[in-house]
């Protein structure tokens, strides 16, 4: 169990890749706190962590507002008398930033920075005092390989803005023992994603040719929330499949061609169990 007695605090740990954070902690041992704004699936996820017998506590609140930042890491401390670790899992993502069509320039950079930049800083501020109260503490923020696409937009930017926290946050963080890292998940099934496409267009989201799973992110998170990860921090690991590796659009030109053979050789991908 290798965050065993550990406070952890995941925002947006109610759904999606945040429950699938919270539900891993548990199993290693964290005793953890769920904020979000939906209480009914807060309150939902709460009583999964209690029947997989593990401790909990759930904090209602709007990130976007700094004031509740910081009611929900005071309360995530007073819950157990200490913080661990602080996961930033909450955003918006592109499709679900509430951006109109009819929103000026400042608007939209406002309805996609705010939630998924904004929040982030605001918790980890916070939080630090907590953190470097508990030793050892760690950061681990949810970015996304939109960093890499600039077809995101302002999602993009406020991912890649994310990450440079992430970095910031290691420094300032350092001289206490307090660690910050990012997980970079691609496509995850979770109610958001599932069953917005077809088999077909799931095989080529990743060079496994499916998508991953919010535990598979979650397992990431507790790898680097955890002592395993000690001299690790100010990274951003990639946990995507090898979707930003992979150049899709050329990939029928180069299995016509038969250039995808062109390394060593020793697979043969015509064999059955290949």
């Amino acid at each position: 169990m290798r965050l065993k007695d550990k406070v952890v605090l995941v925002t947006g740990g109610n759904s999606g890749i945040g429950r699938g954070i919270v539900l891993r902690a548990v199993q290693e041992g964290a005793r953890v706190v769920i904020s979000g704004r939906d209480e009914e699936k807060g309150r939902a996820t709460l009583n999964t962590v209690r029947a997989l017998g593990g401790e909990g506590a759930f904090v209602a609140g709007d990130l976007t507002i700094e004031d509740h930042c910081k009611r929900i890491v005071d309360q995530a401390a007073a819950a157990f008398g200490r913080l661990d670790v602080l996961v930033n899992n909450a955003g918006a993502g592109a499709m679900r930033s509430g951006v109109d069509a009819s929103d000026t320039p400042g608007v939209r950079l406002r309805k996609v920075i705010g939630p998924n930049l904004e929040a982030a800083y605001f918790t980890s501020a916070y939080a630090l005092p907590h953190l470097a109260a508990a030793g050892r503490g760690a950061i681990v923020n949810i970015s996304s390989t939109a960093t890499f696409h600039g077809q995101w937009g302002n999602y993009a930017v406020a991912k890649a803005g994310l990450e440079a926290l992430t970095r910031a946050l290691a420094v300032e963080g350092a001289a206490c023992g307090i660690r910050a890292n990012a997980v970079s998940p691609g496509w995850i099934r979770t109610e958001a994603t599932a069953g917005n496409a077809g088999a077909d267009w799931e095989k080529g989201v990743s060079l496994l040719g499916r998508m991953g799973t919010p535990d598979e992110i979650a397992r990431a998170v507790m790898f680097l929330a955890s002592d395993e990860a000690s001299f690790v921090t100010g990274a951003t690991l990639l946990v995507d499949g090898g979707l930003t590796i992979t150049d899709y659009c050329s990939l029928p030109w180069l299995e016509a061609a038969g250039a995808g053979r062109l390394f060593a050789g020793t697979l043969r991908r015509d064999e059955p169990d290949q």
